[in-house]
């Protein structure tokens, strides 16, 4: 466990992966003394002692003492907390309301479609609308979201008025962490001075036009930067009174202020667009570089090389799995985490076992696939030679990344290998096993954190690109430059007839010999073909059907001494 400072106390609380990634946003995470949680962001990591809820919530009596009901729909209080180290903060504690209907009495358009945020939803759309370049300054003004706060108290979820309906929609979104439908969850924010438009009107600071106007303004700079508050009220805008009952405004004579209340905040269909496709290009251009050094890794992701393969390898604290990313940039570790991928709808792939295709939630087009390693491989029906395949046995998921990169290394084109995921402990997963040869041959291959990167009790998954276009392409032109079509489909559909599919074959077998590679199982669904855009099917020097391999699993080197069952 990595700590930022082994001499704060709340060091001692952090939990077993300390940093977690929610929603785009990092988080410190920790686990408290009385099994409640706590996860700090960035702007709350200064006054992490400060946050802790002995310090301000916990502590009834000081509680009682040194905080204030606010006016609101839901449970808000400002608070002070308490001094350490002669410091103490005023912070807004607000119990989030996901699950719950929106109230009947709220005013406001389209709330017949309306949700209340997560706070992790919460906080992610604020830090992100906070980042957006916007309003007179260029800046969208709220108060900072510091720390998200869960009491380890059970409460039944139909007291606190929560729909199991509601919540299993909002958990969808969060695969990286469980929402508990019978737990507390409260955002807390820094305190921002001043007071609300409402106030400011009823002091006469301002006249009941000038507060709609701000109110509007306020909406209308969101709206530009793409974001929408289904709940606008002049109690959400916060304005600074300054002497002789001013208002505080900016060089162009404008009211300043900043935004609070966020339980209602979203993305314009628009920026939800833009977002996407954002993550895509920067995606694609880190795949065509994925292999350039990094200098710095970020704190619990580190970088291995497993087989002659350059990984980052992380753990992945959502599932208690394991992730190695091929390449060497870290920014590209969130893409693959399970949470992105592993419930997306998809498509089975031809006719091979626990092969699917999805697109992921940052709209990234993968192939996945569930190792073999550890079956029985003589039982394929597909299989060329039956006691050969049985000596042998499936590769590992390293192998057969490993293969793919040695045949792309001599110039045979294969589908992109992009990450290898270890699920969380699966007790029944060592029952498959009957082929113990790369458990054993791997044995010696251990994570930076002393696992073992091969283990009977997971399931080992692939993740490869799908294939469209180069990586390089792509970087420059986001769009699908091919359509791939297996050899055994494009013989189906007339592309090509049975003698052109046995050419291709021999070509591909003939291929992988020259490179000093033998494939036990090749099968037409193993070869890829690219129709152009024309329909046609691109080609190769040879004027013969450009071929990419996309499956390594019973591939060896010729001179490979037998790994199978003893």
């Amino acid at each position: 466990m990595e700590h930022t400072n082994d001499t704060d106390p709340a060091a001692a609380y952090f939990a077993r992966q300390p940093r977690i990634k929610i929603l785009d946003v990092e988080y410190f995470h920790l686990q408290l003394a009385d099994g409640s949680d706590l996860y700090v962001t960035e702007h709350g990591r200064p006054f992490m002692r400060q946050l802790l809820p002995e310090n301000h919530w916990s502590d009834r009596d000081w509680f009682a003492g040194h905080s204030a009901k606010l006016c609101g729909t839901g449970s808000l209080y400002r608070i002070t907390t308490k001094e350490v180290a002669g410091v103490s903060r005023d912070i807004v504690l607000k119990w989030n309301r996901m699950g719950e209907d929106i109230p009947g009495e709220t005013q406001a358009s389209g709330m017949d479609t309306a949700k209340f945020n997560s706070p992790f939803e919460e906080f992610s759309l604020v830090i992100e609308m906070r980042n957006v370049r916007g309003g007179a300054d260029g800046l969208i003004r709220t108060h900072k979201p510091l720390a998200i706060y869960v009491p380890r108290k059970y409460v039944d979820a139909e007291r606190m008025g929560r729909k199991r309906y509601i919540l299993d929609a909002v958990q969808r979104k969060h695969e990286e962490i469980t929402l508990d439908q019978n737990r507390q969850y409260a955002v807390i924010y820094e305190w921002v001075k001043g007071i609300d438009a409402a106030e400011a009107f009823g002091e006469g600071m301002i006249d009941k036009e000038e507060m709609r106007d701000l109110t509007l303004r306020s909406n209308q700079e969101m709206l530009q930067k793409g974001f929408v508050v289904r709940d606008s009220k002049p109690h959400h805008v916060i304005v600074r009174p300054k002497g002789d009952q001013e208002l505080s405004k900016d060089r162009n004579g404008e009211i300043l202020y900043a935004l609070v209340d966020f339980e209602l905040l979203e993305r314009t269909p628009e920026r939800e667009q833009s977002v996407r496709a954002s993550k895509r290009r920067a995606y694609l251009q880190q795949q065509a570089h994925r292999f350039e050094a990094v200098c710095e890794f970020p704190p619990g992701l580190t970088q291995m090389t497993i087989l002659g393969v350059d990984y980052v390898y992380g753990q992945v604290e959502s599932t208690g799995g394991r992730l190695w990313v091929v390449g060497r940039d870290p920014a590209l570790f969130e893409y693959f985490l399970p949470e992105k991928w592993r419930r997306t709808p998809r498509t089975i792939l031809s006719e091979t076992p626990d092969a699917f295709e999805t697109i992921t939630k940052d709209n990234i087009h993968l192939v996945w696939r569930i190792s073999r390693v550890g079956k029985q491989s003589g039982a394929d029906r597909h299989v060329d030679d039956c006691q050969a395949a049985l000596v042998y046995g499936y590769n590992s998921p390293f192998e057969e990344i490993a293969l793919s990169m040695e045949l792309s290394n001599r110039g045979i084109n294969t589908t992109y290998p992009r990450a290898i995921y270890m699920t969380g402990y699966k007790p029944d997963a060592a029952i498959s096993v009957v082929d113990d040869s790369r458990y054993k041959s791997h044995r010696e291959i251990e994570t930076p954190d002393g696992h073992p990167v091969l283990c009977r009790h997971h399931d080992h998954i692939l993740i490869w690109g799908y294939w469209n276009g180069s990586d390089e392409l792509l970087a420059t032109r986001d769009e699908d430059v091919f359509t791939r079509i297996d050899a055994l489909d494009a013989c189906g559909r007339g592309y090509v007839d049975q003698a052109g599919l046995g050419r291709i074959m021999r070509a591909a077998k003939l291929r992988l010999a020259e490179a000093g590679i033998e494939n036990l199982s090749l099968r037409g669904d193993h070869l890829l073909l690219s129709l152009e855009r024309s329909g046609r099917l691109a080609t190769d020097g040879q004027g013969m059907p450009a071929v990419r391999i996309c499956n390594f699993e019973l591939m060896r080197p010729l001179d490979s001494t037998p790994a199978g069952p003893d």
